[in-house]
C-alpha cells in the first residue's frame, strides 16, 4: 500500500513543547527529511482541542478549527496556527513528501452548553447489562463553535448526535458509569472488550445517526480541499462500526480524484483479531502491526532470555506484510502514556533495522526515537517521573541509507540460533549491490550468509565494527556483530 521502501515519520509524541512552533518546524526541516530518505510525514491531530493550546489533538472540540478561531482560550493549536500547517504541508510536498493527516473521528469534548437527556448508566466495564434505570442527566452536549460563528459549516452537535457520554453534573464525581443516551445503541461492528468498546471517551459520536455520517463525509471533503494530504491515519477504529470506513474512504477518494494511503489505529496485539479488521473494511486500509511492537516490548526486557527466532511470530508483517503499518514505538506507549509498552533504549537499533531493513511492512519511524525527547510526567502510581529518551538518529539515518541504496531484491534468512539473526538483501537490476544484517540480543554474534556477490567487500555501515569482510567465491560471508547489537553490511 506504500511506495517502494518508503518510510513514514510519526512527526510528534505526546510531550512535545506547546509552543506552537511544530509546524514551521516540520516545514523548515522537509529538504533535510526528504535528503535522509523519509518519504511521508505523519502529522498530529490539526484541530482545536478541549484544553486549547495544550491539547495533543485527541480531545477534538471542532474538527473545522486549524488553528483560526479563539476558541477554549486561544486561537493557535498546540502547534501552531492555520496558515503554518498550509505552509507546512507546501513546503513537504515541494520537497516530494507526502502528508497524512492524523483524523479523530470517534468523540468530541468540551461541549459549549449542557443539555438534560435521558439515559441509561452502565459501569465502564461492562456494557452489556444496565446498572440502573432510563434517568435525566446533564451534560455539555451542545457544541455551537461560538468562536466560528458557522464558517466553514454551520452544522452544531446536540445530544442527539451522540450515543453515549461519560458525564452528568448531577452526578460529576461519578467517573465509573457510561450513559447510553435515550433511543440510542452501542454502534456495531467494534471490538469486544467491556462487551461492546463503542464507547472510548467524552461525547461518542452515534455513526448509526445519518445526520453524523453525512457531516463526518462533509468535514472530511473540506479538510481535503483546504489542506493538500495524501492520506490519513485513523485514529480508534477499534471504537467506529468498521462498515463506516470504506463509505467515508469512497467519498474521500472521489472527491481528491487520487487514490489516499490509509492507516487504522486498531489497538490490539492479536493477529487474528487485526486479520477480521482489515477483512471487515474490505482491505480499504493497512493497520499498524500492534503485534510487532509488543514483540519488540518484550524482547527489549528479556534480554538474551527471548529467542529472536520468534520476533515475527502472530505478526502482520510475517503473515500480510502487504497491510502492515510497521512501527518500534508511538505516542501511546511511550514512557508514562496510556498504552505504555516501552522497548527499552538497548533494543531499539536493533528494531529499527528490523522494520527498515526487511522488504515486509511500511515502516513508521518516531519522532522521539529519532530526535530523543525528555518530559516529566505523573506514573499510574501518582508519581512524578523524569524520562529521557535518547536520539537513535545517527544509527536510523544509516539504515535509511541502507534501505535507499540495497534494501532490494530476493532476502535471504538466518533465523537459525535464538540470540543470533540475519538476513542478507541480493539487490535487483537497478540497485545490483547486495546487503547483511547480523544482530544478537546476548554475545557478540557471527554467522556465515549468502549475498550472491563472490569476491566482493562489504564494510559496516555502523561503524560498530572497522573491518571488512570478504566473501569468498561462492558468495557467502562470515559476518559479524556486537552482542545486544546490530551491524549492517553494504557491498562496497
Amino acid at each position: 500500500m506504500a511506495d517502494l521502501n518508503g518510510t513514514m515519520m510519526q512527526y510528534f509524541h505526546w510531550y512535545i513543547p506547546d509552543d506552537g512552533s511544530l509546524w514551521n518546524e516540520v516545514g523548515n526541516r522537509a529538504s533535510e527529511l526528504a535528503n535522509t530518505g523519509f518519504t511521508a510525514m505523519w502529522l498530529p491531530p490539526a484541530y482545536k482541542g478541549i484544553s486549547g493550546k495544550f491539547d495533543v489533538g485527541y480531545g477534538v472540540y471542532d474538527l473545522y478549527d486549524l488553528g483560526e478561531f479563539n476558541q477554549h482560550g486561544t486561537i493557535r493549536t498546540k502547534y501552531g496556527t492555520r496558515a503554518q500547517l498550509i505552509d507546512a504541508t507546501k513546503a513537504l510536498h515541494a520537497a516530494g513528501l507526502q502528508v497524512y493527516a492524523d483524523a479523530v473521528l470517534n468523540h468530541k469534548m468540551g461541549g459549549d452548553l449542557p443539555e438534560t437527556p435521558k439515559a441509561t448508566p452502565y459501569s465502564q466495564d461492562n456494557r452489556l447489562t444496565p446498572k440502573g434505570g432510563l434517568q435525566e442527566i446533564k451534560t455539555y452536549t451542545h457544541f455551537k463553535f461560538p468562536g466560528r460563528q458557522g464558517k466553514y459549516s454551520n452544522f452544531e452537535w446536540h445530544w442527539w448526535h451522540f450515543d453515549a457520554v461519560d458525564y452528568s453534573e448531577y452526578n460529576s464525581s461519578d467517573r465509573g458509569t457510561i450513559y447510553l443516551l435515550e433511543g440510542k445503541q452501542f454502534d456495531d461492528y467494534v471490538a469486544l472488550e467491556k462487551g461492546n468498546f463503542s464507547y472510548l471517551m467524552g461525547c461518542d459520536l452515534d455513526f448509526q445517526s445519518q445526520e453524523v455520517r453525512d457531516e463526518i463525509i462533509r468535514w472530511g471533503k473540506w479538510y481535503l480541499d483546504t489542506i493538500s494530504i495524501d492520506g490519513f491515519r485513523l485514529d480508534a477504529v477499534k471504537h467506529i462500526s468498521a462498515w463506516f470506513f470504506p463509505q467515508w474512504l469512497d467519498e474521500m477518494e472521489r472527491h481528491a480524484g487520487k487514490d489516499l494511503f490509509v492507516v487504522g489505529e486498531y489497538w490490539m496485539p492479536d493477529i487474528n483479531t487485526l486479520q477480521w479488521y482489515i477483512g471487515a473494511v474490505g482491505g480499504r486500509m493497512a493497520v499498524f502491526d500492534v503485534p510487532l511492537h509488543y514483540n519488540f516490548h518484550y524482547a527489549s526486557k528479556s534480554g538474551p532470555n527471548y529467542d529472536m527466532r520468534r520476533i515475527f511470530d502472530g505478526t502482520l508483517m510475517q503473515q500480510n506484510p502487504y497491510y502492515a503499518v510497521t512501527f518500534v514505538e508511538n505516542h501511546d506507549s511511550q514512557p508514562l502514556q496510556a498504552l505504555e509498552s516501552v522497548v527499552e533504549p538497548w533494543f531499539k537499533p536493533l528494531a529499527y533495522a528490523i522494520i527498515l531493513l526487511r522488504r515486509e511492512g511500511y515502516p513508521c519511524v518516531f519522532y522521539a526515537d529519532y530526535y530523543g525527547a525528555e518530559y516529566e510526567d505523573s506514573g499510574r502510581d501518582g508519581n512524578r517521573y523524569k524520562i529521557m529518551m535518547p536520539s537513535h538518529r545517527w544509527l536510523i539515518d544509516k539504515f535509511l541509507y541502507a534501505r535507499r541504496h540495497y534494501g532490494y531484491g530476493a532476502q535471504y534468512d538466518y533465523f537459525d540460533r535464538a540470540n543470533t539473526i540475519g538476513w542478507t538483501r541480493l539487490g535487483d537490476a537497478e540497485h545490483p549491490k547486495a546487503m547483511a544484517v547480523l544482530m544478537s540480543n546476548s554475545s557478540d554474534g557471527i554467522k556465515w550468509m549468502e549475498v550472491g556477490k563472490p569476491d566482493a567487500k562489504f564494510v559496516d555501515l555502523t561503524e560498530h565494527i572497522q573491518e571488512p569482510v570478504y566473501t569468498n567465491e561462492w558468495g557467502w560471508g562470515e559476518f559479524d556483530c556486537k552482542g545486544g547489537s546490530v551491524s549492517v553490511w553494504v557491498e562496497v
